[in-house]
């Protein structure tokens, strides 16, 4: 399935899984940017993600992030 940057809670499953030691709010946006489309499923245009769709993300990564420490 290839991502895109209105994916968020499967872009957040896939950091987890990826990231599993990182707290996502503790992540910098240019770092989480940099881990994004390094995804090897993720197939959108580096260059359309914006602040609100990093913190997006980020809210469904953290849930995930909590999840998983559960």
């Amino acid at each position: 399935m290839d991502l895109k940057w209105q994916d968020a809670q499967d872009i957040a499953i896939r950091l987890v899984e990826e990231h599993p030691e990182s707290d996502p709010l503790t992540v910098r946006f240019t770092d989480m940017h940099t881990w994004i489309v390094a995804l090897p499923d993720f197939k959108d245009d580096p260059k359309k993600s914006n602040e609100k769709i990093l913190e997006s993300i980020q809210m469904a990564w953290h849930e995930e992030y909590q999840e998983s420490k559960s």
